[in-house]
């Protein structure tokens, strides 16, 4: 009987009604086919809902970019940096990266992330400075440049938030450490983290800067393909 739940689950994705609906309508039939008084269903939800908070927080997020994004918040952003000369992709990805990598720092990481703030304004901002210096992208120098906007945001994230002193990944450390008898506190085991975030930001700002060059090499390079197909079509 317990197993009733699945059997929602498979006829109401079969019939397409809502997901969230199905989910929980299968989650009361458990329970209930379980002999699970009202009051103890409704607890597990709500302790469900409390662990996960964050998860409705993220797919919310996604809407609400959709929703900018076909109100001009693109354009917007294109505008902008098409005002400013001396912009170029590299450059504005460096700003990023420094930006993401002292917010982590400080236990900002939700400042930026890909579907937040990379793919509805960093990405498209960086290909507008590209193309303002260069001209016509080709489409595998638009898909570099989105790839690197992207990785800005890792490297910035992945190290800096090895700085802030209550990440898990340093709490964890302390525990270890107290296990065997070292005891150090997680300002101690921070700092550590700060040579290496230098180390990623200076490797990292030195392959965006080189970027600029890697974009103008291939604008050329699909210039000069371009006449050769045309003189041979003439």
């Amino acid at each position: 009987m317990t197993l009733l739940g699945i059997a929602v689950v498979i006829i109401g994705f079969a019939l397409r009604f809502n997901p969230l609906l199905v989910v929980v309508v299968a989650g009361i039939v458990t329970g209930l086919a379980g002999n699970l008084p009202v009051e103890k269903i409704l607890t597990v939800f709500g302790e469900a809902f409390i662990k996960n908070r964050y998860l409705p927080l993220f797919l919310l997020t996604l809407p609400v970019i959709g929703l900018l994004e076909r109100n001009g918040l693109k354009e917007q952003a294109l505008t902008l940096i098409s005002k400013i000369k001396a912009a170029t992709s590299g450059r504005l990805l460096i700003l990023y990266l420094f930006i993401r990598e002292v917010a982590a720092a400080i236990g900002l990481t939700a400042l930026g992330g890909h579907a937040q703030l990379v793919r509805p304004l960093i990405a498209p901002m960086a290909e507008a400075a590209a193309e303002n210096k260069f001209g016509k992208l080709p489409e595998a120098t638009r898909n570099k440049i989105k790839a690197y906007a992207a990785s800005a945001d890792n490297v910035g994230l992945f190290f800096g938030e090895d700085i802030f002193i209550a990440f898990g990944a340093i709490l964890l450390m302390k525990g270890f450490f107290e296990q065997n008898g070292i005891i150090l506190e997680p300002l101690q085991i921070a700092v550590w983290g700060i040579p290496t975030a230098i180390t990623a930001f200076i490797i990292h700002g030195t392959r965006l800067l080189l970027l600029d060059k890697s974009i103008q090499r291939e604008v050329e390079q699909a210039a000069e393909s371009e006449k050769e197909l045309n003189k041979h079509a003439c």
